[in-house]
């Protein structure tokens, strides 16, 4: 794991501490059920950017002998983590939400509320941004989910903001914490989405067609010498790609000619792509299938 990782996660908890306590003051200021619910996504965002760093600190511990595989599944475990505390807040969120439909009141101070908010909501942006970007080139469930669950929070962020501006003007108090329920719906897909994904990860779901199929063709271009590669499996494990296939080469062909040909694919395939983990069973020329990957 590149060490810019780890800081992006560390510097995400700081990101997410100064959200927090904008957030929290705007509702001070405020007493908008709307910014309150705000505030308590944003305590779910500090939660979840510790649970992040803990995740990519375990994956980047080597493999040892209880886990030969490594420890990259750990970032899907934090994945599944933020997605249930994003259920919660949710589900915190439209209690709220009830409670100040049942007794509904303009909110003080809006202009400075939707300053503060508005700081926040800036900041929240540039650094999902950040995440997203870092998460994606270094292939980090951990880092994606986290820039996931921030963009959400720019979007409901936005929406309340334009909600404070309709309150006064509308004069109708009950718009306030029907945008809070409104955030909480947000939240709650938001949430459903990440424990799908990250299951799937630990499910050992194989990876987007795109890159299976980048896979096979570079087996067929660099087994050059074998007759076919079958029974191709791959799965993603956090940032790391577990590719394993069957290839069959000529009866004739000696030990050493056979492992040079895995050594020209393995190459290949960890060159075009980073952390790749192959597996390669050889196989003689009677075990041919006349199906899977054919070589070139």
């Amino acid at each position: 794991m590149k060490r810019s990782t780890l800081w992006v996660a560390v510097a995400s908890v700081g990101v997410g501490v100064v959200v927090l306590g904008l957030k929290t003051l705007a509702y001070l200021v405020t007493g908008s059920v709307a910014l309150l619910s705000d505030a308590l996504e944003s305590i779910i965002n500090v939660a979840a950017s510790l649970a992040a760093l803990a995740a990519l600190h375990i994956s980047a511990q080597p493999a040892d002998t209880n886990h030969p595989y490594g420890h990259h599944k750990a970032e899907y475990i934090s994945a599944v983590v933020e997605g249930v505390l994003v259920v919660l807040a949710a589900f915190t969120i439209l209690r709220e939400a009830y409670h100040g439909f049942l007794d509904p009141r303009l909110p003080d101070q809006p202009v400075k509320g939707m300053l503060l908010n508005g700081a926040a909501t800036a900041l929240n942006a540039v650094w999902c941004m950040v995440l997203l970007r870092v998460g994606r080139a270094n292939r980090s469930p951990a880092l994606i989910a986290d820039g996931k669950h921030i963009l959400t929070d720019v979007v409901t962020s936005l929406g309340v903001l334009a909600g404070f501006i309709l309150v006064p003007i509308t004069g109708w108090p009950q718009l306030d914490p029907l945008l809070a329920a409104l955030v909480a719906l947000n939240v709650l897909w938001t949430g459903w989405g990440l424990m799908r994904e990250s299951v799937g990860g630990l499910m050992d779901a194989a990876p987007p067609p795109d890159v299976v199929a980048r896979i096979r063709e570079l087996v067929s271009t660099h087994a050059e010498g074998a007759i076919e590669a079958h029974d191709l499996r791959t799965r993603h494990a956090g940032r790391m790609t577990f590719v394993e296939f069957h290839l069959v080469v000529p009866g004739s062909m000696s030990v050493a000619a056979a492992h040079d040909i895995c050594d020209r694919i393995e190459r290949a395939l960890e060159t075009d792509m980073d952390d790749t983990e192959i597996t390669i069973h050889v196989e003689p020329e009677g075990e041919a299938k006349h199906r899977g990957v054919v070589v070139l």
